[in-house]
């Protein structure tokens, strides 16, 4: 493990102790990984008379959720499934059918947020026939269009439509899928020693009481997971582009990007697809809470900082919304993140470099840059406008991945001489000087003059 100061360490645990002090949680662990490395693990309580290490186990509840959303990925980039489709194409039968499949992982379809029946955390799980069933007129709330509404029904749907594209059950798929490629050996359907006991604090003593570990049956895909600080650690890494071939990092990204808000003043928290966002100081975290009877789990990672934290506690309630973030913030203010040395790169395409420069959306000043792994940036000069990153297609032409331009083509147009005069990106023309004569500008240019 990577070593902080010691400063920085005293702070974070007693930042950790405080948590578990002053909200009585019987054992709390938490991480913090940094450019793909633990850099910081502690826990306070115990599990079992001592305590708790990165390979004990905690039920990770709807961080569960994060893994389900990936296997329903896996199959859209295989070409087995689209977003748009709808969920009856594929699991027929339901009152949401008509729901997209994109609308369910970003929890926008409308469904209720609890099975029908008993409390389904506490209680042993039915089958997929049996969920199915129960998915009637009831289920649907009155906004489904275009609103956020947290679905844990909706991810054991996912679940069965894995295991219907699959022909095996989704908790094998997973295993196949994610588990065993990305080495995540102690993040198992039920608890493997050594692991936690799920405890539930008295409001008002210093007593516990053991919470029921049921399977939740076809409700599994929603929060049956059981994990650990080190296989946390790795998924962080997964979550932030760190993918190990299980999924393309631009999938990850896509599933990153916000598809639903919490509306507010302003919003700072949402779902993209199977990932909760949240903005924070300047932050853009993804990643997945967690709590199951007994227990409360969270992940949270940063990809532009490559950052990230997790922490796990024995618990039904107590641990504080702001604990994992307060980690972050900690670590940013006593060891702030120091970017790598500078080199010279020999991957560049020199190629590129007649694009680089300044170019003019008409009057407006862009500048267009070479990134590494053969990428190009258009950005307003000053830094406020609409910027994309580009990657180049065989025939010439430029794909934006992501801001106003992402899927947009932009082609560059070249003189004669070959040379490039000017970027007709989705119609709209950028030139080398302001409305340049030498570019077919839509609507012509006759010329500058003075005003008057």
């Amino acid at each position: 493990m990577t070593s902080l100061l010691p400063s920085t360490q005293r702070a974070l645990l007693r930042r950790l102790a405080v948590e578990q002090s002053e909200n009585r949680v019987p054992s709390l662990i938490a991480g913090l990984i940094r450019d793909g490395a633990t850099i910081w693990v502690d826990t306070r309580g115990k599990v079992g008379g001592c305590p708790s290490t990165t390979d004990t186990q905690y039920r990770i509840g709807s961080i569960t959720k994060t893994f389900v959303a990936v296997l329903v990925m896996r199959l859209r980039d295989e070409g087995r499934l689209d977003l748009v489709d709808k969920l009856d194409e594929y699991v027929p039968g339901t009152s949401v059918g008509k729901r997209s499949i994109g609308e369910i992982l970003s929890h926008s379809s409308g469904l209720t947020a609890e099975p029908a029946g008993q409390w389904w955390e506490r209680t042993p799980g039915g089958n997929a026939a049996e969920l199915l069933s129960s998915i009637d007129e009831h289920a649907l709330r009155p906004t489904p269009r275009h609103g956020f509404h947290y679905s844990n029904v909706g991810f054991g749907l996912l679940g069965e439509l894995v295991s219907r594209l699959r022909g095996v059950a989704w908790r094998e798929v997973l295993q196949r899928e994610i588990l065993a490629p990305l080495g995540m050996n102690r993040t198992t359907l039920g608890p493997v020693a050594p692991h936690a006991e799920g405890l539930a604090v008295h409001p008002w003593a210093d007593v516990v009481l053991a919470e029921p570990t049921e399977d939740a049956g076809a409700m599994a895909p929603a929060g049956q997971l059981w994990s650990t600080i080190d296989d946390m650690a790795r998924w962080i890494r997964f979550l932030s582009g760190d993918t190990g071939e299980v999924l393309h990092p631009d999938t990850v990204a896509e599933m990153r990007s916000p598809g639903s808000v919490n509306d507010g003043p302003e919003w700072r928290t949402g779902h993209g697809l199977g990932l909760q966002l949240l903005r924070h100081r300047g932050r853009r975290l993804a990643g997945h809470g967690g709590s199951m009877p007994g227990f409360l789990a969270t992940v949270w990672a940063d990809p532009a900082e490559a950052t990230g934290v997790v922490f796990m506690a024995n618990t039904t309630a107590g641990v504080s919304g702001a604990f994992a973030t307060d980690l972050l913030d900690l670590l940013a203010e006593h060891e702030p993140r120091i970017p790598a040395a500078w080199e010279p790169r020999a991957d560049v395409n020199l190629q590129f470099l007649e694009l680089t420069g300044q170019w003019y959306w008409g009057t407006t000043p862009y500048v267009l840059r070479v990134l590494p792994n053969g990428l190009l940036d258009l950005s307003p000069w000053q830094g406020r406008g609409r910027a994309s990153r580009f990657r180049a297609n065989a025939d010439g032409t430029w794909t934006g991945l992501d801001g106003y331009y992402e899927g947009e083509v932009l082609r560059v147009g070249r003189n004669t001489d070959g040379i490039p005069t000017h970027l007709d990106l989705n119609t709209f023309i950028f030139t080398r000087t302001p409305y340049s004569t030498d570019a077919p500008v839509p609507g012509g240019v006759a010329g500058w003059k003075p005003a008057g």
